[in-house]
């Protein structure tokens, strides 16, 4: 089953959490992979495969806008933005969590995200550009899946503030083995043999890195993940698995394509937690905060956007295989970029516990796509 790979995502955006959103990318990556096999077919850093089973189940629109013709420099181009601006959208939100008058002021920065990705995908939907067609649903009806979206972006970005930009990351690898787990025990959809053999490394080698990088040290220039970046991390991943496994039956319940859902769930997302921001955010005071951090905060604002334009030309230019290599590059970057900034050294044990996990993941992966390929032949 390529579901645990294709459900979320993300990435629109993309995965701080709707990337698979633009705020959480890799479940979009989810998203996709999940929709091929009986589920395999994507976020979501959040959570990409091209064709989707869900296609036969939408309503085919005549005004529906044909897809951005490929060509192998702009998929390229776009690839690059993508990953780019999924590296940025990390350690920037780092430096931001890094202040600690912005920490405690998770809800209002989602909420500020969230606003952002709806006014780009209303932007894409314009006319002018007219990358997808709109569509509206009930509050009703998408309010589960935008408190679902919420956590999704929240719990990952507490998980950032109280840990290791390395340790953030190799831990949304659990993201895939989750999903599997919660397809098997909701809708009995199994996984290839090789591919179960192939997470039981990748899961190893997460708990690896969770238990050497949250040891204490003396050295003050080693950055480690403390206890409660630990507990978010695994809330985190729960709830975007959760978010991911939520969104496919989405997909066909409403039916409606991934930007028409993310285009409706943003803006209740962000109405929601206006009512929560006043009794949960410690607010700075505002005129206090640095030149520097407004810069950053409007960064990630940026970034969010990039990300989710450039993975819908991703989605609709590119093959499930490039969008596989895409992720892995992004994933390996992000650690390595991480590992340089904690100040630690290359004998450090958790160094093990990062190639563990990236050799499962990535071994999972292989396998996914050649049992793609295999059905599709």
């Amino acid at each position: 089953m390529s579901s645990d790979h294709s459900r979320a995502e993300r990435a629109g955006s993309f995965s701080s959490s709707s990337a698979e959103t633009a705020i959480n990318p890799e479940n979009e990556k989810l998203a996709r992979l999940d929709q091929s096999e009986d589920g395999l077919e994507k976020q979501g850093d959040l959570e990409v495969g091209d064709d989707r089973e869900d296609d036969g189940l939408l309503p085919q629109e005549t005004e529906k806008p044909e897809p951005p013709k490929s060509t192998f420099k702009s998929s390229f181009i776009w690839m690059i933005v993508n990953t780019l601006a999924t590296i940025g959208i990390v350690f920037t939100n780092k430096a931001i969590f890094s202040d600690p008058s912005l920490k405690l002021a998770q809800l209002t920065f989602a909420a500020f995200h969230f606003f952002i990705t709806w006014l780009t995908l209303y932007t894409l939907s314009r006319p002018k550009f007219a990358f997808f067609v709109p569509r509206r649903t009930s509050i009703r009806e998408i309010a589960p899946l935008s408190i679902a979206m919420s956590l999704n972006v929240i719990l990952p970005n507490l998980s950032l503030a109280f840990s290791t930009v390395t340790f953030y990351q190799v831990a949304r690898i659990l993201l895939t083995p989750t999903v599997a787990l919660m397809n098997f025990v909701l809708y009995k959809s199994t996984l290839p043999r090789n591919a179960v053999l192939a997470l039981i490394p990748a899961c190893a080698g997460v708990g690896m890195v969770s238990y050497y990088d949250s040891l204490p040290t003396s050295d003050v220039n080693i950055k480690t993940t403390t206890g409660l970046g630990v507990i978010f991390a695994f809330a985190g991943i729960f709830a975007s698995s959760l978010y991911t496994v939520w969104i496919a039956s989405y997909h066909r319940k409403l039916q409606m394509s991934s930007m028409q859902l993310l285009f409706n769930q943003a803006p209740v997302s962000a109405f929601l937690l206006l009512y929560v921001i006043p009794f949960v955010d410690t607010f700075p005071v505002w005129s206090e905060v640095p030149v520097n951090r407004w810069v950053m905060i409007m960064m990630s604002g940026l970034f969010a956007s990039l990300i989710n334009i450039s993975q819908f030309f991703i989605i609709a230019q590119t093959g499930p295989v490039s969008s596989t290599v895409v992720g892995h590059v992004k994933t390996c970057t992000i650690v390595a970029l991480g590992w340089m900034m904690s100040g630690r050294a290359i004998g450090d044990k958790s160094i093990v516990g990062v190639l563990v996990a990236l050799g499962g993941i990535v071994a999972y992966s292989v396998v996914m796509l050649k049992e793609k390929s295999r059905q599709a032949k």
